[in-house]
């Protein structure tokens, strides 16, 4: 025993070096990136290394090869050392029993700083970073600005046949479309769903949406006063004759309306009201990102943007990929509370972490709508079944809960698409003492996978787990029944009796009594189809370092796709002809090459990791002898009301009606060293319990949250 307690600390020491020396050296690359970013407006960096960049690139790789390769391949080298990283830190962790009860320390830095204002929640972190991008933003605007007006004499305002004021006018519109590009350079990070940047800081999709709302307010200001000013430039100078230019190499005027309206048209749709009452207005304008992007400008300016444009293209493709395969569901259960649990079948290799997320598609409802629901099983608990629950809040929702739960309507059979899971890259919930969760309605549903994930650790490696206590806040006594949706329905054995799990449950409206009908689950079960598959990894079990191999390859076929294109292309047209190439011609060859080269690259991996998993498919149906399209753990009916996890589970509940839970009082008086405190509800909950946390009055206090709504 003592010989293979060893060999783990020695494997840890050894992954743990090279996930320091990927972090090194991730450091190093963006620090570089970064100062790219900072020299770039100043004279150093545009009359003489730019230059020299370009003499060296141009041959090669045309206009475009200057920026491809500082600011494009820095960034797909460090999310290709990210998917290694994450990789790394799987297997080195993996079901280590010892890595799960290392007690990190809780950084300072997480600290909240504003609890409400325009940016919401805000750690000290994440104020430190927005300052940093504010002053980068201010920076490269005033250096612009300087050196711009600088070349602005009388003499030079006069060759044009403008005044003074006029020319600076039109200089400052365009350095203010020239400081947007940067924020569009950071705007795609946050929505890359498989993103391999984003865990390299501890952060994840779901939790950095607000920054792409931030980055995206900043960027439309911009660009909106980039466009006005050029349009009462016009106008003073009388040459609105210019907004119909568009010019077959360089700046295309109309291009940079279409554009801006583009933009426009997206930043009305983001309207809270709009967005709430209208969502599919709100999604379906987003997708003109494709004319935002690079109509104005062109691909060879564009490639000052395209890092993350580019791995959000590669995530983008792959969940085409996975959606365009019907998944197996094979039942539901029918909360009285308007909610209900789909249960699909998934493969032995696919994991997922606690609060990931899957998005659903059900083309009998919308063909074009894909809404986001938290996954509350455990892949450890539950190895066959994947399961959601889906509050009926919205039309969506309420008419999937109105097709089941309707006796005529007959329902076996549910043509359902996902994309996903999709959750942080790694936990560590036994880094605390004392973990609290506050929920309302259905903000449960993140903090039964937790709980789901305690257990497992607690029946697996029978470690000490930190006690739990569950406050939630419900309407009325009918959603008492989502909390016997904090048990596996599984046949693998879990223990809850050692958990130290205390439930308060605070029902708002006064109610004295529970009718059984209003905790009674209706189940349905349904009949897949033959080409229903199991959900799995459209990438394998080693998805980051396909998704690694992805990203290499397609970029070194990019490269040589475009080398083809500038060698045989473009240069025999702008070296053996009058005309220069066009540019929208240009751009168009460029973009496809894009598009072909993420795709050939992804096709081949999700083609032979789908080989690779077929095959591994039919070897465990062979060894476990049985053709059945239902998973075992849900062969056997509902579980026991009177089972021992049951009665556990009744035994650590309590109900309070008509009250609301007072959560200042509650959070003070719980005990220990570290507390981590999980929110999930309404805002002004989040808000109430992040000020709480904020107050300096418990030192002990950690905040996190988990939203729904942005």
């Amino acid at each position: 025993m003592d010989v293979e307690v060893q060999k783990k600390l020695l494997s840890q020491e050894k992954y743990g070096r090279a996930q320091s020396a990927i972090r090194w050296l991730v450091l190093v690359v963006f620090v570089g990136w970064i100062f790219v970013w900072i020299m770039t407006p100043t004279n150093t960096y545009q009359q003489k290394w730019k230059h020299r960049l370009q003499a060296k690139t141009n041959s090669g790789f045309g206009k475009q090869g200057a920026r491809l390769l500082v600011y494009t391949s820095p960034i797909l080298l460090i999310a290709a050392l990210g998917c290694v990283y994450i990789h790394i830190a799987k297997k080195g962790n993996g079901s280590n029993a010892e890595s799960y009860g290392k007690k990190d320390e809780v950084s300072i830095w997480k600290r909240l700083v504003f609890v409400r204002g325009p940016l919401g929640i805000v750690s000290g972190t994440e104020l430190a970073f927005f300052s940093m991008f504010i002053l980068l933003l201010v920076w490269s605007l005033s250096i612009y600005l300087h050196n711009g007006f600088a070349k602005i004499t009388h003499k030079s305002a006069a060759e044009h046949g403008v005044e003074v004021w006029q020319k600076r006018l039109a200089s400052a519109g365009v350095k203010l479309g020239l400081v947007g590009n940067i924020c569009l350079a950071f705007l795609f990070f946050p929505v890359v769903r498989s993103s391999s940047v984003l865990p390299l800081l501890g952060l994840t999709p779901e939790s950095c949406i607000k920054y792409h709302i931030w980055l995206g307010h900043i960027a439309m200001t911009l660009f909106t006063a980039h466009g006005i000013i050029f349009i009462v430039y016009w106008a003073v100078t009388h040459q609105l004759s210019k907004m119909l230019e568009w010019k077959r190499t360089g700046i295309s005027n109309v291009g940079g309306e279409v554009a801006l309206v583009a933009g426009l048209l997206m930043w009305i749709a983001t309207i809270p009201r709009i967005r709430r009452k209208a969502f599919e207005l709100f999604f379906y304008t987003h997708y003109l990102y494709i004319l935002f992007f690079i109509f104005h400008v062109g691909f060879a300016y564009a490639c000052t943007m395209l890092p993350a444009f580019y791995l959000f293209l590669v995530d983008r493709y792959l969940r085409f990929l996975q959606s365009r395969h019907q998944v197996r569901l094979i039942s539901a259960r029918l909360l009285p509370c308007q909610t209900l649990q789909l249960n699909f079948s998934k493969t032995h290799g696919l994991s997922y972490s606690p609060t990931s997320i899957m998005f659903i598609n059900i083309p009998s409802i919308s063909k074009l709508q894909w809404h986001p629901f938290t996954i509350t099983s455990n892949s450890n608990l539950e190895p066959k079944v994947l399961s959601v629950v889906i509050k009926g809040e919205g039309t969506w929702s309420q008419k999937l809960y109105q097709m089941l739960a309707t006796p005529s309507a007959a329902v076996d059979h549910l043509s359902v698409s996902v994309e996903g899971p999709y959750g942080p890259a790694s936990t560590n919930y036994l880094r605390y003492d004392t973990l609290v969760m506050v929920s309302g309605g259905s903000g449960i549903t993140p903090f039964i996978s937790i709980i789901r994930e305690l257990m497992y650790l607690n029946t697996a490696f029978r470690r000490r787990t930190p006690k739990v206590i569950l406050i939630c806040a419900f309407k009325n006594s009918s959603y008492l029944s989502m909390l016997d949706l904090i048990l596996p329905n599984s046949g693998t054995p879990f223990d809850i009796s050692n958990m130290k799990l205390q439930i308060e449950v605070y029902i708002t409206r006064k109610e004295e009594h529970i009718l059984e009908s209003q905790i009674h689950l209706e189940h349905i079960r349904f009949k897949p189809k033959a080409t229903d598959a199991p959900i799995s990894a459209i990438l394998g079990p080693n998805s980051w370092l396909w998704l690694c191999a992805i990203i290499s390859s397609s970029f070194i076929i990019f490269l040589i796709l475009i080398g083809i294109i500038t060698r045989y292309i473009i240069f025999p047209v702008d070296h053996n002809s009058n005309k220069m190439f066009s540019q929208a011609l240009g751009s168009f060859l460029s973009v496809l090459a894009v598009c072909v080269s993420i795709t050939m690259a992804a096709s081949v991996t999700v083609l032979w990791n789908k080989k690779h998993n077929d095959k591994e498919a039919k070897q465990m149906q062979k060894l476990e002898g049985s053709s059945s399209t239902e998973p075992p753990e849900l062969n056997g009916g509902d579980k026991e009301l009177e089972s021992q996890p049951h009665q556990s589970l009744v035994q650590a509940t309590k109900v309070h009606f008509g009250v609301r839970p007072d959560l200042r009082k509650m959070l003070m008086e719980v005990e220990g060293r570290r507390v981590g405190v999980f929110v999930s509800g309404p805002k002004k909950m989040r808000q109430e319990v992040a000020a709480i946390c904020s107050s300096g009055l418990a030192q002990n206090l950690h905040f996190e949250s988990y939203s729904f709504n942005w």
